[in-house]
């Protein structure tokens, strides 16, 4: 009888990997990062909270905004919504959502699999203060069903993000 930890890796074995996840392992190779992945989706910040047993707050949503025609990421906290008025008050621009398109050209990664860095070229990104208050996020990996776990601190440095409220 297989023992539940030989199970699970199994099944996860027999998971079918993205493309994206590959293309996030490749450019996150070195930065000594577990990337885990799921079955379920873990598209939405809910779905993600669920998979890994974390709290809603500890998700981060890779969300790109074109400020004055520019992308901008911004690593909202999963239960936070980006008031984007205040925000592009905050950075003296005009903020608009980017749409699926903008998005997969600027990140390389389909909306629900944005990982927070490792885009084809570096973008512009504002981190969510709220995650300061946590020891451990969850952010994408290149999939909706692939996450990886990192700090704030270190998420801040690899991703080169200012820490700002979005909310």
């Amino acid at each position: 009888m297989k023992s539940l930890l030989t199970r699970t890796l199994l099944k996860l074995e027999s998971v079918p990997v993205a493309k994206g996840v590959d293309r996030f392992r490749a450019r996150a190779q070195g930065l000594d990062l577990t990337i885990i992945e799921h079955e379920s989706s873990t598209h939405t910040a809910q779905e993600a909270a669920d998979a890994v047993g974390a709290p809603v707050g500890a998700i981060v949503k890779s969300l790109l905004f074109l400020a004055d025609e520019s992308p901008l990421l911004v690593l909202a906290s999963g239960p936070n919504r980006v008031d984007s008025e205040a925000l592009g008050l905050r950075l003296g621009v005009s903020l608009r959502m980017a749409d699926a398109d903008t998005v997969k050209e600027a990140t390389g990664f389909s909306i629900g699999g944005v990982p927070p860095f490792g885009h084809p070229r570096a973008l512009d990104t504002v981190m969510d203060e709220d995650f300061f208050e946590l020891e451990q996020l969850w952010a994408a990996a290149g999939s909706a069903t692939a996450v990886f776990a990192i700090s704030p601190q270190r998420l801040q440095e690899l991703s080169g993000a200012r820490v700002l409220r979005i909310t």
